[in-house]
């Protein structure tokens, strides 16, 4: 799914703040904190996950699966080609 270091990452990308990032996923400030502040991968309501990835997909970020191709390996984010 989605690490607290990818949500972290993609805010920092798009310059939005956790609270844009709620509002836009249609959730919770404290889940957008609690989410941001665990460890490895985010855990949680399957359909909350979906929204904050939809959110940050909608503002042109891309997340990097650990087995998806990039260049160096590993997760990320990057911004969708134009």
């Amino acid at each position: 799914m989605i690490t607290a270091a990818q949500m972290r990452a993609a805010r920092a990308l798009t310059g939005i703040d956790q609270k844009t990032l709620a509002e836009r996923a249609g959730v919770s400030l404290p889940t957008i904190q609690r989410m941001e502040a665990s460890e490895g991968v985010v855990r949680g309501v399957v359909d909350t996950l979906m929204k904050v990835i939809q959110a940050l997909d909608e503002v042109g970020v891309e997340l990097i699966g650990e087995n998806q191709a990039s260049e160096r390996g590993g997760r990320g984010v990057r911004l969708k080609a134009a």
